[in-house]
């Protein structure tokens, strides 16, 4: 980004705004849990089957983890990021470790990203307890995609989003809770 163009994901003046690496750092341990996902549904795809109940899906290793990565998107996405239980571990054991931010981020993107991340891992668990591996894995393998380009690069592709979201007049930067 130029340094003459201001930062959209920056906090606005007068506004509380969150340490970038947070989320970051979150996206770190959804990578590996979301490896973890995949190793589980590529390696048994035979333990999701449509002949199988709900219940039966659900029990395997991959409807548990899924249920989990769900739920923790779900946190962050309906209770706020600064709710986050990755970030809660973040600000208790590897915040006090750095330097202060060069720049605090508006929390309202990350909590859009995780709207994004819950929806796409509900779609996935919804296949997993139905026995559609295939979707599951595709759901899963979206997710698994932004959190890289999130843990890896800095990217953070549903901050994007809500960026563009914002720019097109579709939500405001009010519209998301934090």
């Amino acid at each position: 980004m130029s340094s003459n163009k201001p930062n959209p994901l920056a906090a606005q003046p007068g506004t509380k705004g969150i340490d970038p690496r947070g989320p970051r750092f979150g996206a770190t341990i959804t990578l590996i849990t979301l490896t973890v996902e995949l190793i589980f549904l590529l390696s048994n795809p035979e333990a999701l089957s449509s002949s199988n109940t709900l219940a039966q899906n659900f029990a395997t290793p991959a409807g548990i983890l899924l249920t989990y990565i769900t739920v923790i998107f779900a946190i962050g996405a309906f209770a706020g990021i600064g709710k986050h239980p990755y970030g809660a571990i973040f600000k208790a054991l590897v915040r006090p470790r750095l330097s202060a931010p060069t720049e605090l981020e508006d929390p309202k993107p990350p909590t859009f990203a995780q709207l994004i991340g819950f929806i796409i891992t509900l779609a996935g668990l919804v296949f997993a307890v139905l026995g559609i591996t295939t979707g599951a894995i595709i759901a899963v393998a979206f997710a698994f995609v932004a959190a890289f380009l999130n843990s890896v690069f800095g990217y953070c592709l549903g901050c994007q989003i809500y960026v563009l979201l914002v720019r097109a007049g579709i939500v405001g930067r009010g519209s998301a809770s934090a």
